[in-house]
Order: structure tokens, then sequence, then C-alpha cells
């Protein structure tokens, strides 16, 4: 990765990039902070480029990806807010209480983006998907095979037929068994892993559909996926695996669980009272 400062950077190698890369430098420069947030499909339809020639630019950089790219950005913008780690801008010489309260804010913040980013439409589809189904497999990457497996864990106090798969390998290996009427539910932020296309590509292939919650709608994952529904909250760089993010996600999980047992109250409500009645017995 170039060591200093990135945009230092595109000012010295401007006049070497086509003029496709120059609109990429171009808005990159004018929205330093904005560009850490976005994904590759959001700056190239900012931009008005292909999606390739950003991968060409950040290379001509000397950077190896994208991501890396996003990252020298974030250490490279001025000011402390932009390149913070930390959620709801937490400063070093804030009290306790400044600091539950900025995190409290962001975490709020992300589920009211969230709530405006719902379409109707969407979620009656995925509840569709699901309430028909056959068997139901939730998958993730990382920190969000964690939100896979709370979806799974809840589901399953009302339906039989959700299981979580934690393992990329167990994933390909589970998917490549569906039939028809089975489903998966796809848990990334950033809808643009290669173990996500690749695994979309399988449950495509043996006929199942899938759902993904992600925070891009125009990423390569959404673009796999039968329904896309969209969380809010910003994550930079800095601040991977943010727990706002994650609250975001959830939200949705709630919304689309609310939904499913909506259409079979009496159902629903018998199955979580009999696992009620088995966990209840574990209880001291």
């Amino acid at each position: 990765m170039p060591m200093g400062n990135v945009f230092t950077k595109i000012d010295s190698e401007y006049y070497q990039l086509t003029s496709a890369e120059k609109k990429v430098a171009d808005y990159a420069s004018r929205h330093q902070q904005k560009t850490q947030y976005m994904s590759i499909s959001e700056l190239a339809e900012e931009a008005g480029v292909a999606e390739a020639t950003i991968s060409r630019f950040c290379k001509r950089l000397g950077f190896k990806g994208y991501n890396a790219f996003k990252l020298a950005v974030a250490n490279s913008t001025a000011g402390r807010a932009t390149s913070n780690p930390l959620a709801g801008e937490v400063l070093p010489e804030d009290s306790i209480g400044d600091v539950c309260r900025k995190v409290y804010s962001a975490d709020l913040d992300a589920m009211t983006q969230t709530l405006e980013l719902i379409r109707p439409e969407a979620i009656t589809a995925a509840a569709d998907l699901l309430a028909a189904a056959g068997r139901v497999l939730c998958f993730g990457q990382g920190g969000s095979m964690i939100l896979a497996q709370s979806c799974a864990h809840l589901f399953s106090t009302a339906r039989p037929n959700f299981t979580a798969v934690w393992d990329s390998h167990l994933q390909a290996i589970a998917a490549s068994q569906l039939v028809e009427g089975d489903v998966v539910i796809y848990f990334s932020y950033s809808g643009s892993t290669q173990e996500l296309v690749d695994n979309l590509k399988i449950v495509r292939d043996r006929g199942a559909s899938s759902i993904l919650i992600t925070r891009f709608p125009k990423s390569p994952g959404a673009a796999a996926a039968d329904v896309v529904l969209q969380c809010g909250s910003r994550e930079g760089p800095l601040q991977l695996g943010s727990i706002a993010a994650r609250i975001a996600q959830l939200f949705l999980v709630d919304v689309l669980f609310s939904e499913v047992c909506r259409r079979d109250i009496e159902g629903c409500t018998a199955r979580r009272e009999m696992v009620a009645e088995v966990l209840s017995e574990r209880h001291i």
C-alpha cells in the first residue's frame, strides 16, 4: 500500500491517468469524506464510469484493490470524525456519559436510516418466499455469520425449517443440495465478497431462492439475489463490524420475522409456546 496522503498521490499521478480514471480522481478529491463510505458500484455510478475503471485506477495508484484505496482515503481525510474508528464520533476526552449518548445516537440513527430505506414490496416478497419455503439456510461470512445465527435462532422458535450454516465450504455443500422452494437468507454488509457471489450462483443453479440483507443494493451480491433488503448505517473502512450496522440488519430480521409470523399467528404462537415450555425446564 502506498505511504502518505492518497490525495497527494492522486495529484502527482493525475496527468498519467486516462480520461475515465480522471473522473474517478476528480470525484474522490471533491467528495473525500463521502468516498470512504461508498461501495465500488456506488462510486462507479457517481463518477460515471465502469467498476473496472475504478479497479484499474486503484491499481495505478499502487493499491491492491478498492478496499485498500478506501482505507487510504479514510486515513488521509482531514478531521478526527472522518477517520475515527469508533461509533458515534467518540473522542478520547469524552466522559462515560458522553460515550453512552454518542453510541446510542449512532445506533438509533442506523435504525432510522433503515426504516427510511425499507421497501414494503421487498418485505412482502421475502416473507412470501419464507412462508412457502421447504428449507431455509442462513449464511454469512465473518461477523455477518453472527447475524445469520441470530436470524436462524429467532425463526427457529416459530418455524422448524431454519438452519444456520457457518463455514463457507459447508455453505457451498449445503447450497448444492437445495431444491426448488428452498431459500437462503444471506447477510453481507458490503454485498461484495467472493464467497457470497459464488454461493448465490450455486443457489440459483439449484433452482432455490435467495434473500440478501446488505447496505448496498447495487453490489454484485445484490445483482445475484432474488430479494434485497437494504439496511442503513454508514460504516467506514476503520469501523468494520460496527454494532450500529449489525443493529440495522437485525432490525430487518425482526421486521421480516414479524411479517412471517403475522401470516400464521396461531401456528407460530403454538410452536413458540412449545419452545418456551421446553426451555423453561432448563432454568434453575
